[in-house]
């Protein structure tokens, strides 16, 4: 059975996670396990946090995306640029 791309089925947003039924219940659920485990064993998780900061930032710095290292200062011709100018000397 093939649709029309303009049949009005195909043209009703899908829902959002949000929307759904059951999306609030899992949210809670997770945030209430989060908060009985982080409660009961505080005393064990406490000791590492600067451990995991520590070991938090080259992994953010991975993560990143290393793109777009502009530093903003346009008046500098860029490398292509550059090498055209001393190729024609």
């Amino acid at each position: 059975m093939n649709h029309h791309p303009s049949d009005p089925e195909h043209l009703r947003p899908s829902t959002s996670f949000w929307a759904r039924p059951g999306a609030k219940a899992w949210i809670s659920l997770v945030l209430v396990t989060g908060f009985y485990l982080l409660r009961e064993h505080w005393g064990h998780i406490a000791g590492w946090w600067p451990y995991l900061l520590l070991a938090a930032c080259p992994l953010i710095h991975l993560m990143h995306g290393h793109g777009g290292h502009q530093h903003g200062n346009s008046s500098e011709p860029d490398l292509t640029q550059r090498d055209e100018r001393t190729e024609g000397k």
